[in-house]
């Protein structure tokens, strides 16, 4: 699936490959590093970062990518991530994340908006997500977006020293 975000125009979304490791984990740490303590340890933590298509097809999920058009020849940047896989009779949103500079006009939105959709298409009753306590933005987004902040929270036991809380929207 390959659309043209209508509200940030020089993005693109298309669906996630192995061979975006690279760049998926450069934008994911960038994202980490906004955060006192919240560190990337993709080999111990994170290895799916690595083969992310492999790893969704084998979760019966799939991610999508956003690219920021080249500058100067060099290959699209990837500004932009977000996925699921599948818990029970919904699915779990999992890692959707926007680079700083591109979080304005909607980007992530519309990456949820696909998500969404494809929870839709596979008539899922739910979609849940786990979320740092530090990622206090995305919590606004997502209780916007309709997503009810629940009374669960999980330790990871990271090197990050992880707390997440726990979200849901019940689908019709």
């Amino acid at each position: 699936m390959m659309t043209h975000d209508p509200v940030t125009p020089l993005s693109v979304i298309r669906g996630a490959r192995d061979e975006d490791a690279l760049d998926l984990i450069e934008l994911i740490g960038s994202v980490f590093g906004e955060y006192s303590n919240c560190v990337l340890d993709v080999d111990g933590e994170m290895p799916e970062l690595r083969g992310i298509a492999s790893w969704a097809s084998e979760h019966a999920g799939a991610f999508w990518v956003a690219e920021a058009p080249s500058r100067l020849g060099v290959t699209p940047a990837l500004v932009g991530v977000a996925g699921y896989s599948v818990a029970g009779s919904g699915i779990e949103l999992k890692k959707l994340y926007v680079h700083r500079r591109a979080r304005v006009g909607g980007l992530g939105g519309k990456l949820l908006s696909v998500v969404e959709q494809a929870a839709h298409e596979r008539t899922a009753s739910f979609i849940e997500l786990w979320s740092d306590t530090r990622f206090v933005t995305a919590h606004a987004f997502y209780q916007r977006r309709g997503y009810v902040k629940r009374p669960q929270t999980r330790s990871l036991h990271d090197k990050s020293n992880s707390v997440e809380l726990y979200f849901k929207k019940v689908l019709a």
